[in-house]
């Protein structure tokens, strides 16, 4: 009894990760969250699932805040936002499934046209198997709950799984180094401050104001630059995982990025180009709710609020004390930018007039982004990235050189 009680209170410090608190603490709300992925796909199941989450959210939030994944190393920090912010998604996830009131349905679609298609073809459904596709996909792609998700067209070949893996993974580790290299381009700007796990702003007073928000400016871009090329690679090599391991066909990973710095407008930007794995999360968690008082704009910038909350978790990890309003400003902006080109400019928005005025704003409020993550001491990490990236010190050189001739102006 005495060992029950010492498990379900919460605890003050964080622990390094072992064998056994694995199992205690991470294996919990991962059996929970895929309990309640195959009890959503079933009819007559919703009091079982509410009577699951709050047991789910329990063992989510302990994990996300008693374990320690960097073993002591504050450059591998990051792994720590990792674990936070896969905890909260579990959580926020979950609740959306016990609230839905009708079975998710997933969608098979079927190599051949159906005038040729035998009336054997149509899957048996395995539930089992699509419990795990529903725990396991973010975008929705083919289930019935993503309506509205753009996908982006397919430029790979997919003519086979081959075919597909070798591109997908030439993309992938491409990305990877690229990421690297800004990642190293970044910290190079000021190693001793926000370039070190300590962290510190991106702005620099020893500067005038036209050099300083060119600086800052610089880095901003350079961190969605490499926010962008990490998460791409990511993704592309989960692809060839899942391609080469599991069997999964080309068509189960259309590409999660469109481009975006080519995008003309914010809501192009933000619906089509960025990736929208957690749109559905973030609609649920501030877009819906906002909306029923204030309307499909307040649902609007609550679906960004809700975004801002979730990069302000991934903070948290790194610095309990980070202020919330460096993240939910910047998020909240950018819906506040979605609702003025609708309400004002329409469907004018779009050619050269539109990519300013989207990277304008992109900019502006991603110095406000990028230097709270800097003072959390986010841009400070490391990670095989780094090391293996051998341009690694000539970037040093140059971004240095650089900086040194922003000062001497």
């Amino acid at each position: 009894m005495l060992s029950l009680l010492g498990y379900l209170r919460p605890t003050t410090a964080r622990v390094s990760l072992t064998t056994e608190n694995f199992v205690s603490s991470v294996i919990p709300p991962v059996v929970c969250y895929f309990t309640t992925a195959f009890l959503v796909l079933l009819p007559r199941t919703q009091l079982i699932r509410v009577a699951l989450w709050p047991i789910t959210a329990f063992f989510a939030f302990r994990a996300a805040t008693s374990l320690d994944l960097s073993m002591a190393q504050p450059k591998l920090q990051f792994l720590n936002i990792d674990l936070q912010l896969s905890m909260f998604f579990i959580a926020i996830r979950s609740l959306e499934w016990t609230v839905q009131t009708k079975p998710y349905a997933r969608h098979y679609p079927c190599s051949r046209p159906e005038d040729q298609r035998p009336s054997t073809d149509a899957p048996k459904r395995n539930f089992v198997l699509d419990a795990l596709d529903l725990a396991c996909t973010f975008r929705g792609y083919g289930w019935n709950w993503s309506q509205g998700l753009y996908v982006a067209r397919e430029t790979r070949p997919t003519s086979s799984r081959f075919a597909f893996a070798t591109s997908t993974l030439i993309s992938g580790l491409t990305h990877a180094f690229v990421c690297g290299a800004i990642h190293s381009a970044v910290q190079s700007f000021s190693p001793e401050t926000f370039g070190s796990v300590d962290g510190g702003s991106i702005f620099d007073d020893s500067l005038p104001p036209h050099l300083r928000y060119l600086r800052s400016s610089i880095i901003a871009t350079l961190c969605a630059f490499g926010v962008y090329s990490v998460l791409r690679a990511g993704d592309e090599l989960t692809a060839v995982l899942c391609i080469l391991l599991l069997r999964h066909r080309p068509e189960q990973w259309p590409p999660s990025f469109d481009a975006p710095w080519r995008a003309t407008s914010l809501r192009d930007f933000w619906s089509r180009r960025w990736h929208q794995w957690f749109r559905q999360v973030f609609i649920f968690l501030g877009g819906r709710p906002i909306s029923l008082i204030f309307g499909r704009a307040g649902g609007v910038i609550g679906a960004f609020l809700a975004s801002g909350l979730f990069h302000h978790v991934a903070l948290l990890a790194l610095d309990p004390f980070s202020e919330t309003w460096r993240s939910l400003l910047p998020f909240s902006m950018m819906g506040a930018g979605v609702v003025f080109e609708r309400a004002v400019l329409g469907t004018n928005v779009g050619g050269w007039a539109g990519w300013v005025w989207t990277m304008s704003w992109m900019v502006l409020w991603g110095n406000v982004m990028v230097d709270g993550w800097a003072r959390a001491g986010m841009l400070g990490g490391s990670s095989f990235l780094d090391s293996a990236t051998p341009v690694r010190e000539p970037i040093g050189v140059l971004i240095r050189m650089f900086d040194e001739y922003l000062h001497a102006r």
